[in-house]
C-alpha cells in the first residue's frame, strides 16, 4: 500500500446511518466500512460522539460471525492486529449512555499497519426506530447455509401465500454464490439453445464455435443459427479486437473554472507520478491514460485501464479511488472544494456518444463478404437490396436517436451474457454499434459491425458459477487470457444475427418466421 487516504476520502469508510442506540441501554454502535485496501488495526485511542469522549477501555469492535473483541486488546503484535478486508464492515460498541434523537458529530482516532494514525471525522444521526416491518431472514454466521436459504424460502412462500417448486430447485453449492448473489432463495432457470457452429476467423478465436444462447424469446436461436450458416458458406466472419479500456471517472469541484483548468494540466503533467499509485492496488489493473474533460467549475479525468480477463468495473474503481486519493494529498493548487469517485462521465451500464468515438470494454469488429448466390439462395434477398435498406434504417435510426444503426446486436449479446454469467446490465453499454455494408465490385455483400463498448470478462463475477463456467468451457473460453477470444466470438454472434434479422425484413420473412417459431400457443 503506497498511499495515503485524504480526510475527504476518510469521511467515506464512516456507514452513513449506522449510528444507533443499542437495546436494552447497552450504548451506542456505529460502522466503518473498509473501502480502500486491506490493512490491520493495530489500535484505537477513542472514539468522541458529540460531546462524549469515550476511551479505547470501553469500545468493543465486531467483525460479524461471532468475532467479537475489546479495543484494548488492539496491538501491533501479530494476532493482535485486527485484519479488515476490503469491503468489510466493522461496527463500534460503545459502553455509554443512549443518545437522544438529534445530529452529532462522531469521530474516530484509531492505527493502522499500511496506513498509519488515522482520523475519521464525520457526521450521523440518532433517529426514531422505524415501524416494524417484515425483514427478510438472513444469518450473520453463513448466509448460504441450507438453513439460511429454506428459511427464506419458507418466508417468501408465507408472505406470498404460495407454494414454490422449481425456483427451489438447483444442483451447485450455495456457497459458490459469495459476492454474486445476496439473500440466496433459488434460481431462474433460462433456456439455453446452441447455435451454430460458427466459423470463426480472429486473431485469438479461430476455428469452429458452439454458440449457447439462453433465452426465452422464440426465434432468437434460430434465426442466429441461420446466420450463421450463410456466414460458414462463405468462408466465416472475420473479428477483430481494436481497443481496450476500462474506465472510471471521478469528477474534482474548484471554486472557479480557472481552478479546474490549472488542476487538469496538474495532472496531465504528473501522470506518471499518478500511475503506480493506481496500479498499487492490483496485478492486473494497468492504467493507460487519463483524459481530461473540463466544464463550468468542474474537472472531469476520465481514467483508462487495461484489466486482463475481467470485466473490471470494481477493479478500476477500486484503483481510481488510490490514484485520487494520492491527487488529494499531493495537489498544492487551488482548493479542491468537492470529490466524487464517479461522476456519471464514465457512463457505467449506460449507452453514451463518449463510449462510442473512445471505447469502454472491448472495441470489436466482425466483418464478412457474403456471396451473391449464397445470399439469394438462403435468404431470398440480393446484396443491392439489403445495402439500400441499411441505408434507409441508418437514416431512421438517427432521426430516433438510438445508440445503433444494426437491428439488434442485443438479443444476441444479452443471450451470451446470460449463458456465461456476464453482468446483464452491460448490454446497455455492449448493444451500442455501428454497422456498415456495401455491394463489392464482384456484386457480394461486404457487412461490417463494429461494436465500441462490448463489456466482458472470462475471469470474475458470474464467470466461474456452474452453468456459465460449463457455457465457457463450451466456448474454449475458460483460463488466461481468454477474454479477446471471447469477445471475437461475440462479435462474430453479432454479425450473424444482423445478417439474418435485416434479410428476414428485406424479404418479408420476418412475421411469418415468429409465426412459426415464436408464438407460444
Amino acid at each position: 500500500m503506497v498511499f495515503t487516504p485524504s480526510p475527504m476520502l476518510l469521511k467515506l469508510l464512516y456507514t452513513r446511518g449506522s449510528l444507533h442506540n443499542l437495546p436494552d441501554g447497552q450504548g451506542v454502535a456505529f460502522s466503518l466500512k473498509n473501502r480502500l485496501d486491506t490493512v490491520k488495526i493495530t489500535g484505537l485511542r477513542q472514539v468522541q460522539v458529540g460531546d462524549v469522549v469515550v476511551p479505547a477501555a470501553q469500545v468493543t469492535l465486531d467483525l460479524g460471525n461471532g468475532d467479537v473483541r475489546p479495543a484494548t486488546a488492539l496491538g501491533p503484535a501479530d494476532g493482535q492486529a485486527l485484519e479488515l478486508p476490503v469491503g468489510r464492515s466493522l461496527t463500534f460498541a460503545l459502553a455509554t449512555a443512549a443518545l437522544p434523537e438529534g445530529v452529532y458529530p462522531v469521530q474516530v482516532w484509531f492505527s493502522t499497519d499500511a496506513l498509519g494514525d488515522l482520523h475519521v471525522e464525520v457526521e450521523d444521526a440518532i433517529v426514531g426506530a422505524a415501524a416494524s416491518r417484515p425483514r427478510i431472514p438472513r444469518s450473520d454466521d453463513d448466509d448460504y447455509s441450507e438453513a439460511a436459504i429454506q428459511a427464506r424460502q419458507r418466508f417468501a412462500e408465507e408472505f406470498t401465500q404460495q407454494h414454490f417448486q422449481h425456483l427451489k430447485s438447483y444442483s451447485f453449492d450455495a456457497h459458490d454464490l459469495r459476492g454474486n448473489c445476496e439473500h440466496f432463495v433459488g434460481v431462474a432457470q433460462v433456456p439455453v439453445g446452441l447455435a451454430g457452429p460458427l466459423a470463426v476467423n480472429g486473431e485469438h478465436a479461430q476455428g469452429d464455435f458452439l454458440i449457447p444462447m439462453a433465452t426465452t424469446e422464440g426465434t432468437l436461436v434460430a434465426s442466429y443459427n441461420r446466420g450463421m450458416q450463410v456466414l460458414n458458406l462463405c468462408g466465416g466472419v472475420k473479428c477483430t479486437v481494436i481497443g481496450d479500456a476500462m474506465q472510471r471517472a471521478p469528477v474534482f469541484v474548484f471554486a472557479d473554472a480557472r481552478g479546474a483548468r490549472d488542476f487538469g494540466q496538474w495532472v496531465a503533467d504528473n501522470l506518471e507520478r499518478i500511475r503506480p499509485e493506481a496500479e498499487s492496488t492490483s496485478r492486473v489493473a494497468k492504467l493507460q491514460y487519463i483524459d481530461t474533460y473540463l466544464t463550468n467549475k468542474f474537472a472531469y479525468l476520465r481514467f483508462n485501464f487495461s484489466t486482463g480477463d475481467a470485466a473490471g468495473q470494481n477493479m478500476v474503481g477500486r484503483a481510481t479511488f488510490a490514484a485520487c486519493s494520492w491527487i488529494l494529498a499531493n495537489y498544492e493548487g487551488p482548493k479542491i472544494e468537492h470529490f466524487y469517485l464517479e461522476s456519471n462521465f464514465a457512463t457505467d451500464k449506460k449507452a453514451s456518444q463518449i463510449n462510442v468515438m473512445r471505447t469502454r470494454g472491448k472495441r470489436v469488429v466482425a466483418e464478412a463478404v457474403v456471396k451473391r448466390d449464397v445470399l439469394q439462395q438462403r435468404m431470398r434477398v440480393t446484396p443491392e437490396q439489403l445495402a439500400y435498406h441499411g441505408q434507409v434504417s441508418t437514416v431512421g435510426a438517427f432521426m430516433s436517436g438510438a445508440n445503433n444503426n444494426g437491428v439488434h446486436s442485443a438479443n444476441g449479446i444479452t443471450a451470451l451474457f446470460i449463458a456465461t454469467g456476464q453482468d446483464v446490465a452491460n448490454v446497455s453499454e455492449s448493444s451500442a454499434a455501428v454497422l456498415y455494408s456495401e455491394v463489392t465490385k464482384e456484386g457480394d455483400l461486404y457487412l461490417n459491425i463494429t461494436i465500441p463498448s462490448l463489456i466482458v470478462a472470462t475471469h470474475g463475477g458470474g464467470t466461474g458459477l456452474a452453468t456459465q463456467h460449463e457455457c465457457l468451457r463450451l466456448l474454449g473460453c475458460v483460463g488466461p487470457g481468454t477474454v479477446y477470444k471471447f469477445a471475437e466470438i461475440v462479435a462474430g454472434v453479432v454479425l450473424a444475427g444482423e445478417l439474418s434479422l435485416a434479410a428476414a425484413i428485406s424479404s418479408s420473412d420476418w412475421v411469418s418466421s415468429h409465426e412459426q417459431y415464436g408464438r407460444n400457443r
